[in-house]
């Protein structure tokens, strides 16, 4: 019998209508039965500063990074700023990339699966491909397919913000299958050792 996935998911978007944290919760619904997925909320992280680092970690960045060390994987939806991430996005990979005293990076080594949802028509394609590029650096193996980029996302979604597109629930669905599929397989070899 294979064990529960633990998924940390958050979103690049602040804003209390926001289409990618709206995506989020359609993957806590879609989510293969028997796995869970907490949401963590950015907002309350403060901007990287190493003087803060080094005299220990702010108790809003400390929380996120000890909701990433317990976590089996992780679930990203990004918006597209300027062709790339948010802000608020690099800054929490900022804090979840360095090593603590013990030199334990929490975001290192973990599954992540990447979404995205714009109103526009390239659904976030080229903020996924940075922040491809940057979880090279934590060594963080990355679900490829299939690649969830909500274009048009308004009309995918109804005025509640519930994911209402048959064809995006079924991405997502898939998606989330492979990340817990990947995690499993890393959380066995992990055992191993």
């Amino acid at each position: 019998m294979t064990q529960p996935i633990h998924v940390l998911g958050f979103s690049g978007s602040l804003r209390q209508a926001s289409l990618n944290s709206a995506l989020l919760r359609a993957a806590d619904e879609l989510l293969p039965e028997g796995n869970t997925l907490e949401i963590f909320d950015l907002s309350a992280i403060p901007l990287y500063n190493d003087d803060l680092r080094t005299h220990g970690y702010p108790v809003e960045v400390q929380q996120f990074r000890d909701r990433l060390r317990v976590a089996d994987a992780v679930l990203i939806a990004t918006p597209e700023y300027n062709y790339s991430i948010p802000g608020v996005l690099k800054n929490a990979l900022d804090w979840a990339s360095r090593p603590n005293a013990d030199k334990v990076v929490p975001l290192k080594g973990k599954p992540v699966a990447i979404m995205g949802a714009t109103p526009g028509m390239f659904g976030t394609v080229r903020a996924q491909m940075h922040l491809r590029q940057m979880l090279v650096y934590t060594d963080n193996p990355i679900v490829n397919q299939p690649q969830v980029l909500v274009a048009g996302a308004k009309d995918k979604f109804d005025a509640d913000l519930h994911l209402t597109d048959d064809a995006t629930r079924g991405f997502v669905r898939d998606l989330l299958h492979n990340l817990v599929k990947l995690a499993a397989l890393y959380k066995r070899e992990s055992a191993q050792v």
